[in-house]
């Protein structure tokens, strides 16, 4: 089975937009947040849950800047201070493990050529046996419920 690599967005990215006020990220149609649960506000940096009282920013991001018809954005979260997570090969980070996930499995083209929903326990699984069909490039994986995107798999 062909191991793979879980990205987390980079941190940089996402910085200088916490010293903006609320008319500022208002402007640019995102919004500071509070998190109120354990549960419901997933980094997509750190790839972890934000602790109840932390302050977060949702805001749209483009997940899939591809010239392709699968172009796509949509809501994230991005916890204040948060560092880009780096994980070891075949590793999946708690915040995948405990929700359903959608998975999306690209071609060199940008188009998605396999897809499948499953338990956030069966994650490891299933990009191990993606991955070993070359003709995937890259996979999303996004939680299903909500259908926003969570972070990006390549073979490692």
């Amino acid at each position: 089975m062909a191991a793979f690599v879980l990205h987390a967005l980079r941190h940089t990215s996402f910085e200088a937009l916490f010293q903006l006020d609320e008319a500022a990220l208002a402007a640019r149609q995102m919004a500071r947040v509070v998190a109120t649960t354990t549960a419901g506000f997933p980094c997509r940096v750190s790839l972890a849950d934000a602790e109840v009282g932390e302050e977060l920013l949702l805001l749209s991001y483009q997940h899939q800047p591809a010239d392709s018809p699968y172009r796509a954005s949509g809501p994230i979260f991005v916890r204040r201070g948060a560092v880009s997570a780096t994980l070891a090969a075949d590793e999946v980070p708690a915040q995948v493990q405990r929700r359903l996930m959608s998975l999306r499995a690209y071609d060199q083209q940008d188009r998605i050529i396999s897809a499948e929903v499953c338990d956030g326990l069966h994650v490891a699984d299933w990009l191990q046996h993606a991955f070993d069909d070359v003709s995937v490039a890259y996979v999303h994986l996004h939680f299903a419920r909500y259908g926003c995107y969570a972070c990006r798999a390549d073979r490692a």
